[in-house]
């Protein structure tokens, strides 16, 4: 089916479901020392763990890893969920799970981030799941950063912090033939001229009209498309391309 997913060997096809009321009486059986019946629960239950797992799709941890770390949490859910309070299972095991996912994701990256930082990149992680299941297409970073009303630059940065470190020798291009490394592509340190050119163009950008200024410093400074510039503006995108090329006609003009 074109909806199943295997991870860890297992196909969500095979996984048994059941209901509220069945969840709750082997919910009862396993308080009372049944094993069979904790292994079927927790059988039940990897479909949920499967859909924490995909909440972390922008980081590089093995999502294998994540679903064995999952389920530790899904069993510490069950050994200490109380069947008197009324509360559904799933409400109460999603932030178990998630809490030892993020705990094996700190302890795993190889930099140690401040939790504020990770809090921003866990939030954004988040935004853009919900943002993709609402239909909203391709889901930038100024967009998850307008969710969570955090500002753009912050967001890059977090979720930069928690991806893992290149290494220098890492293949960043290859083409079959020829190849180039990471360190390949570091400038050297600029030349005189480079540092002039550098001095014109900050002289340029500083006598552009604001609208303008603001659309070039998005654009090759902020790495954003005309899309995103055109939401973030409130401005039509054709509207963007004008000021986009009026900017570099002045630009052309300053060297």
């Amino acid at each position: 089916m074109s909806n199943k997913v295997v991870i860890t060997g297992i196909s969500t096809n095979d996984l048994p479901k059941i209901t509220k009321d069945e969840a709750l009486t082997l919910l009862r059986r396993i308080k009372q020392g049944d094993a069979d019946s904790k292994k079927f629960f927790i059988e039940c239950n990897l479909r949920l763990v499967l859909s924490m797992v995909q909440r972390f799709n922008l980081t590089k941890v093995n999502p294998d890893d994540l679903f064995q770390i999952g389920i530790i949490g899904l069993i510490k859910a069950i050994d200490n969920f109380d069947t008197t309070l009324g509360v559904r299972f799933s409400t109460y095991a999603v932030p178990m799970i998630l809490g030892e996912m993020k705990r094996y994701i700190r302890e795993s990256t190889a930099l140690k981030v401040g939790r504020s930082i990770r809090d921003v990149a866990y939030k954004a992680m988040t935004a853009r799941d919900e943002l993709e299941r609402n239909g909203s297409g391709d889901v930038s970073l100024s967009d998850i950063a307008v969710a969570i009303d955090t500002p753009y630059s912050e967001v890059v940065s977090a979720l930069d912090a928690i991806s893992d470190p290149v290494s220098l020798y890492e293949a960043a291009y290859n083409d079959g033939e020829e190849g180039m490394l990471v360190i390949d592509q570091i400038r050297e340190p600029d030349t005189e001229e480079e540092k002039f050119n550098r001095i014109s163009l900050r002289e340029g950008i500083s006598r552009l009209p604001e609208k303008e200024r603001e659309v070039i410093n998005m654009r090759y400074f902020l790495g954003k498309t005309q899309t995103e510039i055109s939401k973030e503006l409130a401005i039509s995108q054709a509207q963007v391309s004008r000021l986009e090329n009026s900017a570099l006609v002045q630009l052309k003009k300053a060297f």
